[in-house]
């Protein structure tokens, strides 16, 4: 027993998270960076995109756990160093500001990726992006931007775009994981993204996982469905395993 509890304080022992404070133009952003030390050389990396509600424990919880499968992981900040939105309304306006603004959000994470790409440890060739609810359609539009990321996945993300001719530009692999009861994203709106990759041409899948609602992988939802934002830990686990397998593929 002693052998064992020595093996696993060992491993997180290896386990490194920093601050890390960056820049979008005279905006001053703040992510989390997590890895493992214990992994030698370059290896591929991960952006990992928030919530409406800001960079928080959910998204840098995904950042140690993919840090953990041996990637190294920047948890991104999208509105700012110190700007955490204390409620729905304030968490509303700061997300339909990018969402508004489709240009900005792209930049807004690209600074993310340029950040990412030149840490020492990660090989700049072989990045992904994952994202959750407001940060799913954020890796969505990193993508429909043309940037050279091998694939993205969302997580019970919006799948809008004002501009679907772009998927065109997509450069690397698609993954959705979606609530099939999700109220917050109509079947309109799936029917589109749909149509949007198969005119683009793009390498692309979608599952959906029954009786989930939106932000399906997050403990902090409740378990209510009814409020239609809810936890469902078998949907969670099962799309962390799906999103596992496609970057096993994808950075093959």
């Amino acid at each position: 027993m002693m052998v064992v509890l020595l093996g696993i304080a060992n491993a997180r022992a290896a386990l490194h998270t920093e601050s890390v404070e960056y820049r979008h133009g005279d905006v001053v952003l703040e992510g989390y960076l997590a890895d493992d030390d214990a992994v030698s050389g370059r290896r591929p990396g991960v952006l990992v995109v928030h919530e409406w509600k800001g960079l928080g424990q959910h998204a840098k919880h995904s950042a140690d756990a993919l840090a953990k499968l041996g990637y190294v992981a920047f948890a991104v900040d999208m509105y700012g160093k110190g700007v955490r939105p204390k409620d729905n309304q304030e968490a509303g306006a700061h997300a339909g500001k990018y969402k508004k603004n489709r240009a900005l959000m792209r930049a807004r994470i690209g600074a993310a990726l340029d950040e990412l790409r030149k840490h020492e440890r990660v090989d700049p060739k072989r990045v992904a992006a994952i994202g959750y609810c407001f940060g799913g359609t954020t890796v969505l539009e990193l993508a429909r931007s043309g940037a050279d990321v091998a694939g993205v996945v969302s997580f019970h993300g919006g799948l809008d775009s004002p501009t679907p001719e772009d998927a065109k530009s997509i450069r690397g692999k698609v993954l959705v994981l979606h609530g099939a009861d999700d109220p917050h994203v109509p079947p309109a709106e799936i029917a589109a993204f749909q149509n949007e990759m198969r005119h683009a041409g793009m390498d692309w899948q979608m599952i959906f996982y029954g009786g989930a609602v939106h932000s399906f992988t997050n403990p902090d939802a409740g378990t209510d469905n009814s409020r239609g934002v809810a936890y469902n830990e078998p949907a969670a686990q099962r799309s962390w395993a799906a999103m596992k397998l496609f970057f096993e593929e994808i950075f093959r």
